[in-house]
C-alpha cells in the first residue's frame, strides 16, 4: 500500500500543529514512519487519504463499538444539529441520557457529564478529596487517566512516600500527593496505604488496564482493592473510560461484580463525540456544586450533539444486549486464530483478552503489569508486526502499550482476513 498523500499531509501538519498531531500516539513515534490520514470510515473499515481500505481495530480508541457511522447515531446528531449546536443551558436530553446511564450501571444514583475522559477522572479525584477531606491519591504504573497533573507521575523505590513528575510542567507538590502502585499487586497497594494512614482520599484504577496493552485484573485484585478501601475509609474509583458500556452494559462493575464508589466514563458514552462523565451514589455526588462545595463546571458540558450521539448509542446497546456476547465471541475467534499462527513461529508471545479488548505482546512471560508490558515492548518485534499488518490492510494501535478494540460490524470474513495477514507477517518475526 502507498501512503504518499498521507505523508504529504503529515509534513504540512507539522508546520502548524506540534508534532503534526493533536494527540501524541497518532504520530507513529513508537512504531516509526508517517501516520495514516483518514478521510472517512464506515462499519468496520477506514478509508485513508490515499484511497486504501483498512480493517480497523482501534475504532477511534474504543467508542465505535457498533462500527463507524452507525445509522442511529448519525440520525440523532443530524436531527439535533438542525436545532442548534450548543446552548449553554439545560436540555431534556441530558436528563434522558443520565437516566439511561443510571439504569444500566450498578451502584450509581447520579451522573455528571463533562467533555472528555481526562475531565472525568480529574473531577472524580477532586470530588473524592472534597468528600474525604484527604489529599493523597493512589494510582497504578501503566494506568492512564488522562493528562491532568495528578496522573502524570512516575516513581521508583520511593513510591510509598513521594512521587516524581513524569512530565515537565507537573510540580513536585502535585507529585507528592500521588502515590504509585504496581497493578495487579494488592500487597504493594496495602503497603502504601499503611504507610499513609488517614491520608489517602482515593485509589483510582483502570479495572481492566488498556494503556499497557490489554491487561485484565488478576483474580482477587479488584476485590482486594475494595476490601482495602472499606477498611481505611478510602474511595475506590474505577476509570471505565475504556471499559464502560463496552465489556458489559454496566461495565466492569457488572462483569466482575465488584463495586466502585465513583466511576468515570468516556468513549462509548459519547457515541464517538467528545464526552466524559463521572458517577456515584447520591451521597457522594451531593458534594458537587451547586449542591455542595466541590466545584466543577464546563461551558460545553452536556453539549446537545454529544448527548444525542451518546443517547442513541446507549439506547442501541441497551436494546440489543446480545451485542456484548457477539463481540466477545468474535474476539475469542480472533485470539484463537492468531495464537495458532504465532504458535508456529519461534517468536515468544502472549495474547491478553477480555470481552472485546485484546492485545498481542511479544514476550516470554505473561504480561500482568507495566513492568512486564515494558519488557515485552523492547526490541523491534512489535514495530515489524504493526507495519506488516498495515501493509496487509489491517490497522491496529500504533503502540505496543495500547489495547485493540473490536466493533460488532466486523464480520468473520474480516477476522479471517486478519488471521491470514498475521500468518504472513509472522514469517518475518521468526
Amino acid at each position: 500500500m502507498l501512503y504518499q498523500r498521507s505523508s504529504a499531509l503529515f509534513a504540512a501538519a507539522k508546520k502548524v500543529i506540534p508534532g503534526g498531531v493533536n494527540s501524541p500516539v497518532r504520530a507513529f513515534t513508537a512504531v516509526g514512519g508517517d501516520p495514516i490520514f483518514v478521510e472517512k470510515a464506515k462499519g468496520a473499515y477506514l478509508y485513508d487519504a490515499d484511497g486504501n481500505q483498512l480493517i480497523d481495530y482501534i475504532n477511534s480508541w474504543g467508542p465505535m463499538i457498533l462500527g463507524h457511522a452507525h445509522p442511529d447515531v448519525l440520525e440523532a446528531v443530524i436531527s439535533y444539529a438542525k436545532k442548534g449546536t450548543s446552548f449553554g443551558m439545560p436540555t431534556e436530553l441530558e436528563t434522558k441520557i443520565a437516566s439511561l446511564a443510571v439504569e444500566m450501571v450498578p451502584n450509581i444514583d447520579k451522573i455528571r457529564f463533562v467533555n472528555s475522559g481526562t475531565e472525568a477522572c480529574m473531577s472524580a479525584v477532586r470530588l473524592a478529596r472534597g468528600y474525604t477531606g484527604r489529599e493523597k491519591i493512589i494510582k497504578f504504573a501503566g494506568c492512564y487517566h488522562g493528562h491532568s497533573d495528578s496522573f502524570l507521575i512516575q516513581a521508583g523505590s520511593g513510591a510509598v512516600t513521594f512521587g516524581t513528575p513524569n512530565s515537565p510542567g507537573v510540580t513536585q507538590g502535585t507529585a507528592q500527593d500521588t502515590l504509585l502502585a504496581r497493578y495487579n499487586d494488592i500487597d504493594h497497594v496495602t503497603t502504601i496505604v499503611e504507610a499513609n494512614k488517614d491520608a489517602v482520599a482515593c485509589i483510582i484504577v483502570e479495572p481492566v488496564a488498556g494503556n499497557m496493552g490489554c491487561i485484565p485484573p488478576k483474580e482477587g485484585f479488584l476485590e482486594g482493592l475494595r476490601a482495602l478501601c472499606d477498611a481505611h475509609d478510602i474511595l475506590l474509583i474505577f476509570d471505565e473510560v475504556m471499559t464502560g458500556f463496552r465489556l458489559a452494559p454496566g461495565g466492569v462493575q457488572e462483569l466482575l461484580n465488584v463495586r466502585a464508589d465513583i466511576v468515570t466514563f468516556g468513549k462509548v458514552i459519547g457515541g464517538g463525540l467528545p464526552v466524559g462523565a463521572f458517577a456515584a451514589k447520591a451521597e457522594i455526588m451531593g458534594h458537587l456544586a451547586p449542591e455542595g462545595p466541590v466545584y466543577q463546571a464546563g461551558t460545553l458540558s452536556g453539549n446537545p450533539l454529544a448527548m444525542a450521539a451518546g443517547f442513541a448509542m446507549l439506547t442501541a446497546l441497551n436494546n440489543e444486549r446480545e451485542v456484548f456476547s457477539s463481540l466477545s465471541q468474535k474476539t475469542e475467534y480472533l485470539h484463537k486464530g492468531m495464537a495458532k499462527v504465532l504458535d508456529a513461529t519461534s517468536r515468544p508471545y502472549t495474547i491478553n483478552r477480555i470481552g472485546s479488548m485484546i492485545s498481542v505482546h511479544f514476550s516470554e512471560t505473561p504480561v500482568t503489569d507495566f513492568e512486564t508490558a515494558a519488557k515485552a515492548a523492547t526490541g523491534d518485534a512489535f514495530k515489524t508486526f504493526f507495519h506488516g499488518m498495515l501493509k496487509e490492510g489491517i490497522y491496529i494501535a500504533p503502540s505496543a502499550f495500547e489495547t485493540w478494540f473490536l466493533c460488532d460490524a466486523l464480520t468473520y470474513d474480516d477476522l479471517d482476513a486478519t488471521i491470514v495477514a498475521c500468518e504472513k507477517v509472522s514469517k518475518t518475526l521468526a
